[in-house]
């Protein structure tokens, strides 16, 4: 690709990362793909959003937000995702200490269990979770399909304090769904978001989650998306969410204040079209929430 000093690629911006200042969004690879339920290759995926970046520019005209104004760092991949959970939690915590926003890239969904609990802190008495995902991730066992029962079961999260958005038809089990119900998960349905807009549906899933003050943490699994903007995700299905709302969900999260950390999960690089589409929107929704960051109060918020 050529390069224009007036044209800044946001793949250049990450990779120069802080320099003396203080860092505002870290970039972590997860590529956990060993337990997924469908075959994947999502490992190759962080590797594939970082090249993507070259094709982006740093910014975002609607917004009048420019990354330039950030200080990013770039903290690679974890060589063993899968193996060694305990190295993704201890990253992930790090990552929110020492910056305003965390991005995990995935890998598969598996690492919103591990990620998340790093993020949000060993005591997640005040915490909340919020997913765009298609599926309740409720399942027994351990999985890319249980990542939201582990944090409840395992962690301590309170399931009063989780938003799930985008929860598709033909995707979970009567069982599952009754465990949603019962523990008390509060479900924007594909249809609420047709309804209402996601604007007014993620508005709603971080009040939710950040109601009792705490940190949220933000699972975006691109799954939840339409399969025409989202062939590179294995369980992407017709009639899921349309590119620009994951987007819009993606802006929202990194501009609230109570969003320590979020992820992107779900993308299968070794299986998207030729033109990269599902890479290419993963690229863009790790954008997004760093727009939304540039654009919040520069002070970090205080948890009780």
């Amino acid at each position: 690709m050529t390069d224009d000093p007036r044209w800044p690629r946001a793949a250049t911006w990450l990779a120069a990362g802080p320099g003396d200042r203080s860092v505002d969004l870290a970039v972590l690879g997860v590529p956990a793909h060993w337990t997924s339920l469908s075959p994947t290759g999502a490992d190759a995926t962080p590797a594939a959003v970082r090249w993507a970046l070259a094709r982006y520019s740093t910014y975002a005209a609607q917004r009048n937000a420019d990354l330039a104004g950030l200080a990013p760092v770039d903290l690679g991949d974890l060589p063993d995702p899968d193996g060694d959970e305990a190295a993704t939690t201890a990253s992930a915590e790090r990552a929110v200490r020492t910056s305003r926003l965390l991005v995990a890239v995935g890998g598969d969904n598996s690492i919103t269990f591990a990620a998340g609990r790093g993020a949000l802190g060993v005591d997640l008495q005040h915490a909340g979770l919020v997913t765009l995902d298609a599926h309740h991730d409720l399942r027994d066992g351990v999985s890319n399909g249980s990542p939201v029962r582990r944090l409840v079961e395992e962690a301590g999260l309170d399931p009063s304090r989780i938003a799930q958005v985008g929860i598709s038809d033909f995707a979970n089990s009567r069982a599952y769904t009754e465990r949603a119900r019962e523990w008390g998960l509060h479900v924007l349905r594909r249809d609420d978001v047709e309804r209402r807009g996601i604007t007014a549906c993620m508005q709603e899933a971080l009040a939710v989650a950040g109601a009792a003050g705490g940190p949220v943490y933000v699972d975006l699994d691109v799954d939840v998306c339409d399969r025409s903007v989202a062939p590179g995700c294995p369980a992407s299905a017709p009639g899921g969410l349309a590119a620009h709302e994951l987007r819009e969900a993606a802006f929202l999260a990194g501009s609230h204040p109570q969003v320590t950390a979020l992820d992107i999960t779900e993308v299968d690089a070794t299986a998207d079209t030729p033109d990269d589409r599902t890479v290419r929107l993963a690229a863009l929704c790790l954008l997004e929430a760093a727009a939304g960051l540039a654009l919040r109060p520069p002070s970090r918020p205080t948890f009780q």
